[in-house]
C-alpha cells in the first residue's frame, strides 16, 4: 500500500506594481524636491537679504525744542526706519529700555547727543543705532554710548542665545514625531509630550545657564521658557498628526523649522525683517520662544506676556487636537490600545 505525500503549493510572488503609479511617484519626487529647496532658500535668504529697520522703536529724551529737532532729523533722514517715542529725561528713557518698550534712546545733553542701547535685546540693533546716531551728529563730534542692558560677557554677540531656538524646534518636532510613531494616543500622548518638554527645559537651562553662562536671568523662568517652547512645537506636530495622519508630522515640521526659524528674527530683531515676515514670525513658536527667552533672561520678564500667551495657545491647541484626534481614532478601544477589527464568523 503506497502513500502519497501532500505538498503545499508554493505561494505565488506578489505582482509588480503597475508602471503608471510608479511613474507618477517618480514625477512627484522630481517636482517636490526642487519646490522644497526653493521654499527653503526663499525662507532663509530673502529675509536676510532685505533686512532693514522698519518702525524700530527708538526713544528721544531731553528738552522739548532740542529733542524735537533730533526727532525730526531721525524721521526725515531715515524714512520709516524708526518709531520715535518721546521721554522727559534720561531716567525715563532708561526705564523704557529696561521695560523693552524701545531698543534704545537718544538723550540730548549740553555736550551733545548721548545714545542709550541694550545689546541684550539685539546686538545688531545696538550697532545699527550707533551708526544712525553718529551719522546725525556734527562732523567730528563723538557720540557717548551707554549699554543699559548689556549682553553677557560669555555671549556678547548673542550668537549662543540665537542658536538655542533651532534646537528647541528640533526637539519639539522629534518629540511630537516619536509620540505619533509609537502609537501613543489621547491622555498618554499628552502626558508624554508634557513630560518630554519639561525635561528638555531643565536640560537646556542647565547647559545654557549653569554651564555656558549665556543666560543670566532666573534659572527656573528660563527652564520654563525653554520647556514651553519645546511643548508648543511638539504639541503642534502631534496635533497635526492626530488630525490628518502621519502627513501631519511633515506639516508641523515645515511650519516650525522651515518657516518659523528664519522668520523668528532672533538673530536680529523682528522689526528688521521685511513686512509682514517679522509679525508672522512672532506668531510662530520659534519667534515667540526667542522673545520670551530674552525677556526672562535679561529683562526680568518685561514684555514676556505676549510671547508666553502665543506659546501657550500653540501648546493648548496642539494638546487638544491630540486628545480629540486620539478619541476619534480609538473611540471603540481602551486608551492607548489600537483599534481591533473583528474577524468574520465562518458560515455554517
Amino acid at each position: 500500500m503506497s502513500t502519497t505525500s501532500a505538498t503545499s503549493p508554493t505561494p505565488a510572488a506578489p505582482p509588480d506594481p503597475p508602471a503608471a503609479p510608479q511613474s507618477r511617484r517618480m514625477v512627484a519626487v522630481a517636482v517636490l524636491v526642487p519646490l522644497l529647496v526653493a521654499l527653503a532658500l526663499w525662507a532663509f535668504t530673502w529675509p536676510a537679504a532685505r533686512m532693514a529697520p522698519q518702525d524700530l522703536p527708538l526713544g528721544v529724551a531731553g528738552p522739548t525744542a532740542a529733542a524735537s529737532a533730533v526727532q525730526d532729523r531721525l524721521e526725515q533722514n531715515n524714512d520709516g526706519a524708526f518709531e520715535v517715542h518721546r521721554y522727559a529725561d534720561e531716567s525715563a528713557a532708561r526705564e523704557a529700555i529696561e521695560d523693552r518698550t524701545v531698543y534704545g534712546a537718544v538723550v540730548v545733553t549740553e555736550r551733545g547727543p548721548k545714545l542709550l542701547t541694550a545689546s541684550a535685546a539685539s546686538p545688531v540693533v545696538a550697532q545699527l543705532l550707533q551708526q544712525a546716531v553718529a551719522a546725525q551728529s556734527p562732523d567730528g563730534t563723538p557720540v557717548e554710548t551707554v549699554d543699559v542692558v548689556p549682553a553677557p560677557d560669555s555671549d556678547p554677540r548673542g550668537a549662543a542665545l540665537s542658536s538655542s531656538v533651532l534646537p528647541m524646534a528640533i526637539a519639539g518636532v522629534a518629540a511630537g514625531s516619536i509620540v505619533t510613531m509609537v502609537g501613543l494616543r489621547r491622555m498618554r500622548a499628552a502626558v508624554a509630550l508634557v513630560g518630554a518638554a519639561t525635561l528638555v527645559g531643565l536640560v537646556a537651562a542647565t547647559l545654557t545657564h549653569s554651564w555656558l553662562g549665556v543666560l543670566t536671568g532666573n534659572w527656573w523662568a528660563e527652564a520654563g521658557a525653554l520647556g514651553l517652547s519645546a511643548l508648543a512645537v511638539s504639541a503642534a506636530v502631534a496635533g497635526f498628526a492626530a488630525l490628518i495622519g502621519p502627513a501631519g508630522i511633515g506639516v508641523g515640521a515645515l511650519l516650525v523649522v522651515l518657516l518659523g526659524n528664519p522668520f523668528s528674527g532672533v538673530t536680529s530683531a523682528p522689526e528688521l525683517l521685511p513686512e509682514p515676515i517679522g509679525m508672522i514670525g512672532q506668531w510662530l513658536p520659534p519667534g515667540a520662544g526667542g522673545s520670551l527667552l530674552r525677556s526672562v533672561s535679561f529683562f526680568d520678564g518685561a514684555q514676556a506676556g505676549g510671547p508666553a500667551l502665543t506659546l501657550g495657545l500653540w501648546a493648548a491647541l496642539g494638546l487638544t487636537a491630540v486628545l480629540l484626534g486620539g478619541r476619534r481614532a480609538g473611540s471603540s478601544a481602551p486608551a492607548g490600545e489600537p483599534v481591533r477589527t473583528p474577524e468574520p464568523t465562518p458560515a455554517g
